[in-house]
């Protein structure tokens, strides 16, 4: 059982009582153990949207907050790492106005394909009918189709970078468990 799959049965747990017989509690405090280690980690937040809020909806309607401040925080992460890179020039007000809406695209598409980026018509399974899902060739994985070309080459990069860092997040709650 890896840690996402144990951080969301703490969520669902009727309790969270730490004691000889219980220890729903702490994937939950391993997290925000792992989240003091290293300021200004989006890991717990990107697990919190990604695994959290879900089940949240499932008794009322979640949290649109933790989306929303998960947005403005990647979207300046996008911004910082884009402008280090120098993915596009920004000499004149043109160039730089045209460089934020590519961050601020790349940012959105990005963080929408890593939250559900399953493929739509087997679900994310990899099979449909007892077969291959033909569109996405049994990986369970949406193509990105909303970019082509430049745009597409750095929101892939973003979701491999999302995924790397909640893997590091992940990596370091585990080790909080042991």
């Amino acid at each position: 059982m890896g840690f996402a799959d144990r951080y969301i049965h703490a969520l669902s747990a009727p309790n969270l009582k730490d004691d000889e017989r219980h220890h729903q509690a702490e994937p939950l405090l391993a997290a925000a153990f792992a989240a003091a280690e290293v300021s200004g980690d989006l890991g717990p937040l990107l697990h919190r949207v990604k695994f959290a809020d879900p089940l949240a909806r499932q008794a009322f309607e979640g949290n649109a907050g933790n989306l929303a401040q998960l947005l403005r925080l990647w979207t300046d992460e996008v911004i910082k790492r884009g402008r280090s890179r120098r993915w596009v020039p920004e000499n004149t007000a043109w160039d730089a106005d045209a460089a934020q809406k590519l961050y601020r695209t790349v940012a959105e598409h990005s963080l929408a394909h890593w939250l559900d980026g399953n493929c739509s018509p087997c679900g994310g399974t990899g099979v449909t009918e007892s077969r291959t899902c033909k569109p996405c060739c049994g990986t369970g994985k949406a193509e990105l189709a909303m970019a082509a070309g430049f745009v597409r080459e750095h929101t892939l990069n973003m979701v491999s970078e999302l995924q790397s860092i909640v893997d590091s997040h992940a990596a370091r709650a585990s080790s909080k468990l042991r």
